[in-house]
Order: structure tokens, then C-alpha cells, then sequence
């Protein structure tokens, strides 16, 4: 039978110590919710003794009946030369009610004496007395041995003495923290094995990455005994982050062959990551192992025409396993295979003889060469093959435009643009005000093709991005313009490449606005 490691996390306490994660007691409680839905066996909720914010998400998870996972309070030990019973930390706590308490004490000599200013004796009943005094309270104790192994490398023995400290106070579990994030594997497999040697309480590890190791760290710590991982949903925490309990839990299952959490909650992986950035509203990191967007994202020609035939040639796992999809991207790179692939994504069919590929290929390669980026704006892409292919007609045509800023001292500028369209036989001329010249265009625009397409109004600009691509040119250089736009059913990307930022800024929106009519025109028929 496959060990068993237990998942702890930490999102809702260390996580939130990362820059720009701030989460309210509400946010915490929906986070909570799903990792107990999805399984982890322990959710750390926070420091109780901190902040009123913390205290008000454990009163509010008294509420809440969680069926898998121990809701968990967070504090430190006691306080120099004063009993358990009395310390405000330890009291808030025991408030909780919580089944399950973790406290950390110091295992490193030099934060004992120079941080703490304690002796190193009294430091060691700090972390005795407390963990005594909690199990007497009927509690489960997890110990957190902070600093445990910059703490073992400068003194071993007093490490050591610190942990056995927690062992007679009786704690339940004792976990090694690589807590500044600059150990290396190979140290913490050699002090993991010393520490087995020595600790009859079960073992967990903490671990940062400020390495990059935070995951590598952890594993080793479990092939060496460790039957705890700590860790936050997406490597959220200070510095450079926790370990990423994503890549935990995938790693366990997929590589060591660990039990961890279900095969159901596996494959909810990518789920579950990007709730929590949404809840944080922090934007999910495309390159996330297992789970980022870009994961299995295939773009090289020869990549995508060995998975075409055989996965498993360029993926170490199927992406359904993790609930995410395989992606191919379309650029100069691509060959036949990726538009085949695109092709058939999009329900577009092409020629079988292979010419409609070929031209496709070589359109794209001579617009990328001018600046253009499909991989980025697939709404483009999907126009591009359509118009090669002779499927796709353009319901507009513009024969022309005009747009002025102008701009007082002491007032705000403001943009007006004209446009004129042909839409069949008919023709019509608008204008309209904008806080920009692409405001006023998408504003003229929508006005002059609403009484044609009134399903344009369901749709909404969410964001505009310029940038130089060919700086030698000074003010001559050619900018590209990716929008992004969204409708009830989806978001798409669009681009325009020019000399000229209104010019490239009206490729793109225009692209954006037939894109959307095409989707209309094919859910309609």
C-alpha cells in the first residue's frame, strides 16, 4: 500500500505574508471551504493573537462543518518567564476551539539568544511548557521547528535539544522548517536522516523557495520519512513563496506514487489553483507546473506533430489528469501540424490536398515577420485562416476615417473620431467622443454597426496593450496593439501591427468586432 503523506495548508496564514495576497475573513472562509472540499487533511486558518481579522474567520468557521480537513489556529509558544495559562497567544488559541493548534518555536541557537533574548536553556521550555500545556487542553500539537535547518548546520545539538523539547512536551507532530528557503536538497536528505534517528514523533516539512527548491526540498524530505507537507495553494508567502502545494500534490501522486488526496480531487488541480487566485484576485502564472494555462502548451512545429501522433512524446502526464487541456499556439515556428490542429479546434475545415495549411503557414510566418503575434490573439488567428481559406467575408468595409485630440491646459483631453462604412450597398458616417482616440473609434464604430449588427452591444473592450516592436526607428517604429474583449460566453484576443498606433489600434478592433459577428453568425445558423 502506497504511504500515506498528509497535505497541510498554510494558504490562509503564511500565504497571505506575500506581497499583494490580502484576503478578507470572508475570502478565507470560501477559500477554506473548497480545500476541504477537494481534501487537504489540515487548513491552517490563521494567528488568532494577531489581528481581529483572523479572530473573526474562526468564530465565523465555528459556523461551518468541514468534512475532511482539521481546521488549524497558528501562534508561537509561550513568552519568556511566564506560565502557558497565562500567555494572551496561548489563550487565543484555546479560543478558537479548534481541535487541531500549531505552534512554532525557535530551533536556531542565534535566534533563541539574539532574536528572542532568551537563554538557550528557558528557550527550550518555552517550547516544552507549551506544547505540555496544549495537550493537557485536549488538543492535537503540531510543532513548527523554525529555522530547523540553518539552526542544525550552526549548532546540530541544539537543534536537536529543541526538537526532543517538543517530543517529551508530547506534541503530535513535529515539523522541519527551511524557513529563510536556502537549504539544498542534499542537505535536507542528510539532516532528515539524522533526525529520524533521533525523533519518534512523526515528521512533517515546511519549505520556502527563495531557492527555487521549495518543492525539490520537500520531496526529499518525504522520500526520507516525512509524513506532513506544509505548504499554499499556488506558492503564495513571503519573500519568494511556500512550496506550491499544487506541484505537491501532483508530484506525490503522479511521481512517488503517494497517497495524498483522491483521484477525483487530482484531477480538480487546476480548480482548485485558479479559485484561489481568483478569491486573492492575483492573475494565475501561465507556466504553473500542472496547472498553468501554458502547461501543456505546444508551439514548435515538430512538438505538436510528434503529439499529434503520440502524446506522451512531449507530455510527462495527460493534462486531463490535473483538469487542465492541452493547448497548441500558432506563430513562425509553426509547421502543417499546428494549423491542422487549430483548424480542427476552431471547426474550420481545410483542403485535404494540404494546400490550405501551407498557405496558411506561410501567411502567418510573413505577418509574424512583420511584427505580428498569434499566439496572442487567437481571435485574429481564427480570422486569418478563415480569410485564407476563402471562408469568411467581411461584413464591414471601411472606407474611411479621421481622428483629432485635442487637449486645453487646464482641462482633461479628449478624443472625437469620424468613420465612415460600407456595409453591402449601404453606407454610413459617424462620429463619436472618447476618453481616447481608440475610445472614440470602438464608440464611432459600434454606433455606425449597431443598426446592422445589434449584437455588438454584447460585447465590451476589457484591455488594451501597445508596444514597440522595432525601437531603432525612434518614433517611426512600428507598434503592435493586442485588445481583449469578452462577451456572456467567452473572451478573445485581437491584434494590429502598424507604423501608426490608430491604424494598428483599428486593425485590432476591428478584428475584436468581426470576431464576435462570426461567432453570432455561427451560433445562430
Amino acid at each position: 500500500m502506497a504511504k500515506e503523506i498528509l497535505i497541510y495548508d498554510t494558504t490562509l496564514r503564511d500565504g497571505t505574508q506575500g506581497e499583494e495576497v490580502n484576503l478578507s475573513a470572508e475570502d478565507k472562509l470560501r477559500i477554506a471551504r473548497k480545500l476541504d472540499e477537494f481534501g487537504v487533511h489540515y487548513i491552517e486558518g490563521g494567528w488568532p493573537g494577531s489581528n481581529p481579522k483572523d479572530e473573526r474567520f474562526f468564530e465565523m468557521a465555528k459556523q461551518v462543518d468541514f468534512k475532511n480537513a482539521r481546521l488549524t489556529s497558528f501562534s508561537c509558544t509561550r513568552h519568556a518567564n511566564i506560565r502557558p495559562e497565562e500567555d494572551n497567544n496561548i489563550r487565543a488559541l484555546l479560543k478558537t476551539e479548534t481541535d487541531t493548534v500549531t505552534i512554532f518555536g525557535k530551533s536556531w541557537d542565534l535566534h533563541a539568544t539574539r532574536i528572542l533574548g532568551v537563554s538557550l536553556d528557558e528557550n527550550l521550555l518555552m517550547i516544552e511548557d507549551s506544547v505540555k500545556y496544549l495537550k493537557k487542553q485536549g488538543r492535537q500539537v503540531i510543532f513548527d521547528a523554525e529555522h530547523f535547518f540553518d539552526g542544525y548546520k550552526n549548532n546540530p545539538e541544539y537543534a536537536l535539544k529543541a526538537i526532543y523539547a517538543a517530543e517529551v512536551g508530547g506534541a503530535d507532530f513535529i515539523v522541519l522548517c527551511d524557513t529563510n528557503g536556502g537549504s539544498m536538497p542534499h542537505e535536507v536528505s542528510a539532516i532528515m536522516k539524522q533526525v529520524n534517528l533521533r525523533c519518534q514523533t512523526k515528521l512533517g516539512i515546511h519549505t520556502h523557495n527563495d531557492c527555487g527548491l521549495a518543492l525539490a526540498n520537500s520531496l526529499v524530505s518525504v522520500q526520507e520519512g516525512a509524513s506532513m507537507v506544509q505548504g499554499t495553494i499556488n506558492g503564495y508567502g513571503e519573500r519568494c513563496g511556500n512550496v506550491d502545494l499544487i506541484s505537491v500534490v501532483g508530484n506525490l501522486h503522479f511521481k512517488l506514487g503517494a497517497q495524498c488526496v483522491s483521484e477525483k480531487s487530482v484531477g480538480q488541480l487546476t480548480e482548485l489553483s485558479r479559485f484561489v487566485s481568483e478569491v486573492a484576485n492575483i492573475p494565475p502564472r501561465n507556466q504553473r507546473p500542472f496547472v498553468g494555462k501554458s502547461a501543456f502548451a505546444h508551439k514548435g512545429g515538430v512538438h505538436v506533430s510528434a503529439v499529434a501522433k503520440l502524446p506522451e512524446a512531449y507530455e510527462h502526464i495527460s493534462p486531463e489528469q490535473v483538469g487542465n487541456r492541452r493547448r497548441v499556439l500558432v506563430s513562425d515556428l509553426s509547421g502543417k501540424s499546428n494549423i491542422d490542429f487549430k483548424s480542427c479546434e476552431m471547426g474550420i475545415k481545410l483542403g485535404g490536398n494540404g494546400f490550405d495549411s501551407e498557405s496558411i503557414v506561410s501567411e502567418i510566418k510573413r505577418l509574424e515577420d512583420e511584427g505580428y503575434q498569434f499566439d496572442a490573439a487567437e481571435g485574429s488567428l481564427e480570422l486569418l485562416i478563415k480569410k485564407v481559406t476563402g471562408q469568411f467575408k467581411e461584413p464591414f468595409v471601411l472606407e474611411s476615417l479621421r481622428v483629432t485630440t485635442e487637449k486645453d491646459r487646464d482641462k482633461c483631453s479628449s478624443s472625437q473620431a469620424t468613420i465612415k462604412i460600407a456595409v453591402g450597398d449601404e453606407y454610413e458616417i459617424t462620429a463619436a467622443e472618447g476618453e481616447g482616440p481608440v475610445n472614440a473609434l470602438d464608440n464611432a464604430l459600434r454606433k455606425a454597426l449597431t443598426k446592422f449588427f445589434p449584437e455588438i452591444n454584447e460585447m465590451a473592450l476589457v484591455d488594451f496593450k501597445v508596444r514597440v516592436i522595432d525601437g531603432g526607428g525612434a518614433t517611426a517604429a512600428k507598434v503592435r496593439v493586442q485588445i481583449e474583449s469578452r462577451d456572456a460566453r467567452e473572451i478573445w484576443s485581437t491584434i494590429g501591427v502598424s507604423e501608426n498606433v490608430i491604424e494598428a489600434s483599428w486593425q485590432a478592433l476591428v478584428d475584436s468586432v468581426q470576431y464576435k459577428l462570426l461567432k453570432g453568425s455561427e451560433t445562430s445558423s
